[in-house]
């Protein structure tokens, strides 16, 4: 049996998910259709997705079709969630983009396809609610070959659009008017179609064109499209038809080939237990195998953690009754194989985007290790439970979050609660949602926030040791060199001193406590890019404890940052803008008052604006983003498209900005000892 692992992709009430369920429900893996607005839709499990009527994890459904498993991966429609559905691309054989007839293009549809153009991801494009009101086609479609792309080619048409009377009818390759008229879009990438039109002869015959259109869509050049409705089924039948005859199968594995998949979703199961989604790329998997994981580090090298399978369900269509769905569990005798997608236990430090098998055996189609170096969010919140006492549930509950999403981190905030990073607002009311529903602990967040950076611009060491002052308060002996490191390579941690000059544990006090404290910098803000260098210890073999380590490193690493000094940098996003010409004075005029860095101001030449239409390329600073899209609709009449996202940093000129640090500041050490004397009350 063959499997084809296929993503959903749509703007946010495109009827995405109404479609899947309509998918399963036609091949028979569930009894009845679910409804979005009922709230039990087979994909959109937890609660939060019921009540709002959105999705905002990736779910994994199965359906037969013949031989074939094909696996539906339902994934996220909001922008807040873009990260999880480029996670989710990337164990995908080919996707569909959903459109509805009624809205047409919108912005997130055109985010959608250009991400999939760029990828050459195989894509077939549904327009759904081809029944409602208001429905269209001729110039719907005249719409997505201007915005999406030029070489949409339409397999159906639609008679009586927008009534309950809608149906989509199948336009046959035999007719020489379709044929004619598909093969002039495929001719752009097939020199003998091309020639054939050139020259005026025979007209090219179905079976070439049919060729030409299996193979410029396995190649994601073409992107057969089908009208249809969700709701009643209409058209759905011709889609199940191209996905399985027009989108590439994963291919066969080979016998003895080594382990190599990816982990692209977490969910926690019952009693807690982290539950891997993996997408095996080769090679099999079996109950009480040990794997290695590895994952992109700080400092752009990879690192390996181990894991051991514990159980597994690999996502099956069950044989007993075809299409229903089935999970084999992995006793020792059902295995996962390349191409298959399961559900596995047992890899207690795994996280999203995690590479099963060594990076350097990597295959075709396999995702390496730094392409889920995703840009992480530019926005900050910290969460305060509302019940006295419940900070260490709220931190431990989203720790788990985090890792499901390893993007949003999180970490504690002293005197005040946890901070999460977050993409957008309607993020942060989903974590808020999960956090009740799922772990039972009410949360309130505090107002979001934009996380600027500090990074070292000299270098500067300081030393503290037992017998330097009066009284003797810490045990320990620490000396730390500050100093640049390379451009994104985080924080790294080096010893100048013999790893036997200390105690393992007392290195491991020290090492843990630098990391810690470099979350709140001279300005409050967290510092990257530096190198911090142990060069002298000391430590009383009767008195010295590891807590004397941890309280004493503080004050000696702030001492050298602020001797090395540290300048601030503000996130930037990286931008593009399509616009009718006649609005763009009024759209340069608003981004310049926001600061942006216009690089590139052109006509279109992509083929995906349509004629007439602007395209803007350049910078904006993370927190004018939110302005500029919400004053872009009125600017330019609803005709503007937005696409941004996180691109890196620029350094703040004039005076910094300042985070309010809490009451063990370092940088005080008159403030930081009162503090530990609290503490320790």
């Amino acid at each position: 049996m063959t499997t084809l692992n296929i993503g959903i992709l749509a703007h946010v009430d495109a009827g995405k998910t109404s479609l899947t369920e309509r998918l399963l429900f036609d091949a028979g893996s569930i009894d009845r259709l679910g409804s979005v607005d009922a709230g039990d839709t087979q994909t959109d499990t937890g609660a939060i997705e019921r009540q709002r009527g959105i999705t905002v994890r990736t779910a994994v459904a199965p359906f037969l079709v013949g031989e074939r498993q094909v696996n539906v991966i339902d994934t996220p429609g909001h922008p807040d969630f873009i990260a999880e559905v480029e996670r989710a691309l990337a164990v995908l054989d080919g996707a569909v983009l959903v459109l509805s007839a009624v809205e047409g293009v919108q912005p997130q549809t055109r985010v959608l396809m250009r991400t999939l153009r760029a990828l050459r991801l195989p894509t077939l494009v549904f327009v759904n609610k081809i029944d409602r009101t208001g429905a269209r086609e001729g110039r719907l479609l005249a719409d997505i070959r201007r915005k999406l792309s030029p070489r949409v080619v339409a397999l159906s048409e639609v008679r009586d659009a927008g009534s309950r009377r809608a149906r989509a009818e199948p336009r046959a390759l035999e007719s020489v008017t379709v044929a004619t008229e598909l093969a002039e879009v495929l001719a752009e990438h097939d020199e003998r179609l091309l020639a054939r039109l050139v020259d005026g002869g025979e007209p090219p015959s179905p079976d070439e064109v049919r060729a030409a259109l299996l193979a410029q869509t396995a190649a994601g050049l073409a992107h057969p499209l089908y009208f249809g409705s969700a709701l009643t089924g209409q058209g759905v039948a011709a889609l199940v038809e191209g996905i399985v005859g027009l989108l590439p199968t994963a291919p066969e594995p080979r016998t003895g080939e080594a382990v190599r998949g990816t982990v692209f979703a977490i969910e926690r199961g019952t009693g807690g237990a982290k539950v891997c989604y993996v997408r095996m790329r080769a090679g099999s998997l079996r109950r009480g195998q040990r794997v290695s994981l590895h994952r992109a580090g700080p400092d752009g090298g990879v690192v390996e953690r181990p894991g051991r399978v514990s159980a597994l369900e690999v996502v099956r269509a069950a044989p007993e009754r075809p299409g229903a769905v089935g999970r084999g569990r992995g006793d020792g005798a059902y295995a996962m194989d390349g191409g298959d997608i399961a559900r596995v236990w047992g890899l207690a430090e795994a996280r999203v985007g995690d590479q099963l098998g060594h990076p350097g055996a990597a295959g075709a189609g396999t995702m390496p290790v730094a392409a889920f170096r995703f840009p992480p969010p530019t926005l900050e919140a910290v969460a305060v439970p509302r019940e006295p006492g419940h900070g260490p549930r709220l931190h431990a509950a989203l720790t788990a979050l985090a890792d499901q999403d390893p993007l949003i981190g999180a970490r504690t905030v002293p005197g005040r609660g946890t901070a999460v990073l977050l993409y957008g607002e309607v993020q942060k009311e989903v974590i808020a949602a999960t956090l009740s529903r799922d772990f039972g602990v009410e949360a309130e967040f505090e107002p979001s926030r934009v996380r600027y950076l500090e990074r070292p611009v000299g270098r500067a060491e300081a030393y503290e040791g037992m017998g330097d002052r009066e009284e003797t308060l810490f045990w320990a002996s620490v000396g730390l060199r500050v100093e640049p490191g390379e451009p994104g390579s985080g924080v790294s941690y080096r010893l100048g001193v013999e790893l036997g000059s200390l105690p393992l544990a007392f290195h491991r006090a020290v090492e843990s406590t630098v990391r810690d404290t470099l979350e709140q910098g001279v300005h409050g803000w967290p510092v990257t890019d530096c190198v911090v260098t142990l060069y002298r210890c000391g430590f009383s073999s009767v008195m010295s404890t590891a807590a004397d380590f941890r309280k004493l490193t503080p004050l000696v690493l702030m001492r050298a940052v602020a001797g090395a000094g540290c300048r601030v940098f503000e996130p930037y996003h990286a931008f593009e803008l399509e616009l009718p010409q006649a609005d763009l004075p009024a759209a340069l005029a608003l981004l310049a008052a926001r600061g942006a860095e216009v690089v590139e101001s052109g006509p279109d030449t992509t083929g995906g604006a349509g004629a007439g239409a602007w395209r803007v390329r350049g910078a904006l600073p993370a927190r004018a983003v939110d302005a500029v899209q919400r004053r872009l609709p009125g600017l330019t009449g609803g005709e503007g498209v937005w696409w941004s996202r996180p691109s890196g940093d620029r350094a703040v000129t004039g005076a910094a900005p300042r985070r309010a640090r809490t009451d063990g500041d370092p940088l005080d050490r008159a403030a930081y000892l009162r503090h530990l004397a609290l503490r320790e009350r």
